[in-house]
């Protein structure tokens, strides 16, 4: 039998239909693609932390639950003790743990769209069905439609985003309380943008029995770490954490995240600046002739009148500024495009382009 039959006969075909996960290659690039907080720390705290990873025991794993992380998380995010926190190797390994738990045959997995594309593809890897609810135009949830799934399919899992990847608003918390309690599934919260925004809804692991809330340290300045993670009551991480894999946060990832958690005053500040340079972004856009969408993330979504998304993208491209082009990712998303709001140079550099090419 050749390789090629020997795959189509092994590999499953919903995995044989998927394209990868594609991340471009950025070197030499303003790269404003990925909402990544762009500022390094001060060189005093580099040096306290290359010294402090220089006694790291590479040689032993590293500690199972790595509570000194869960601590600093703990103090800075402000988790009441009778919520546990599991941490997951990125927030995708969160997702990926939170689908493979109820994976059960005939499991339904829900999610509005356009959102973050690991909810879908994470629930394909794992053989579960997954639906997305279309947003309205003006990018609200659909609460009739949601509803209405929820009354036919009976979801084990929903996942909403708090604010939304790649629309960048806040949904109505009234929509959002309508779907939890309709719900006979699990409901994660979604804040990986929580740094950017106006709200947050911890709170809301008191008053509903089947709501989660997930978080990262990615948005903040620690993307190279991998670190997300998952509050909620025991009932529920207890069971999660039954399939999470040992040692999955390593040595290296617990010592620099214990060591940002101490200085999340240095983090808050960055973001401080990023909210800031984000309504001048905003302001800067519209000036330039986009439709740009309110956004309580790191990045703003914006449609080209002209419909030249892929020209101006590729233009930019050009000129070594790496942005997303979203046009063609989904109906709603036509002639749009995603700018990560960078550090004040880079964003000035950004805008001179856009200037030149428009």
């Amino acid at each position: 039998m050749s390789i090629d039959a020997l795959v189509e006969n092994l590999i499953r075909p919903e995995i044989r239909a998927l394209q990868a996960y594609h991340v471009g290659d950025a070197s030499g690039m303003i790269k404003l693609d990925a909402m990544e907080n762009p500022f390094q720390w001060p060189e005093a705290m580099k040096a306290e932390w290359q010294t402090l990873l220089a006694d790291c025991a590479l040689n032993r794993y590293p500690h199972p639950v790595a509570p000194e992380v869960v601590a600093g998380l703990r103090e800075v995010m402000e988790v009441p003790e009778q919520y546990g926190i599991l941490l997951g190797n990125g927030s995708d390994e969160i997702i990926q743990l939170l689908t493979m738990a109820v994976a059960k045959p005939g499991a339904c997995v829900m999610a509005p769209e356009p959102g973050f594309v690991m909810y879908k593809m994470i629930s394909t890897f794992v053989g579960t069905d997954y639906v997305g609810v279309p947003l309205k135009s003006d990018f609200s949830l659909d609460r009739d439609a949601m509803l209405a799934v929820i009354a036919e399919k009976n979801p084990a899992l929903i996942f909403l985003a708090q604010p939304n990847n790649p629309t960048g608003n806040l949904w109505a918390e009234d929509d959002l309380v309508a779907i939890i309690e309709a719900s006979n599934g699990l409901v994660v919260l979604d804040e990986a943008y929580l740094p950017f925004s106006s709200r947050n809804h911890l709170s809301w692991l008191d008053r509903f029995d089947n709501v989660v809330v997930m978080r990262t340290l990615s948005k903040v300045g620690l993307a190279g770490l991998r670190l997300g993670m998952l509050f909620g009551r025991s009932e529920w991480l207890n069971e999660i954490d039954k399939i999470r894999m040992p040692y999955n946060i390593n040595v290296l990832t617990q010592a620099s995240a214990a060591f940002a958690l101490k200085h999340y005053n240095v983090l808050m500040e960055q973001c401080a600046v990023l909210r800031s340079e984000r309504e001048n972004m905003m302001n800067v856009l519209a000036g330039l002739g986009f439709d740009t969408y309110p956004s309580e993330a790191n990045f703003i979504l914006a449609r080209c009148p002209e419909k030249n998304a892929r020209v101006i993208f590729d233009a930019l491209k050009e000129k070594k500024i790496l942005i997303k082009c979203l046009d063609g990712g989904h109906p709603l998303l036509s002639d749009c495009l995603r700018f990560t709001v960078g550090a004040p140079e880079e964003n000035a550099q950004l805008f001179a382009a856009l200037q030149d090419i428009r």
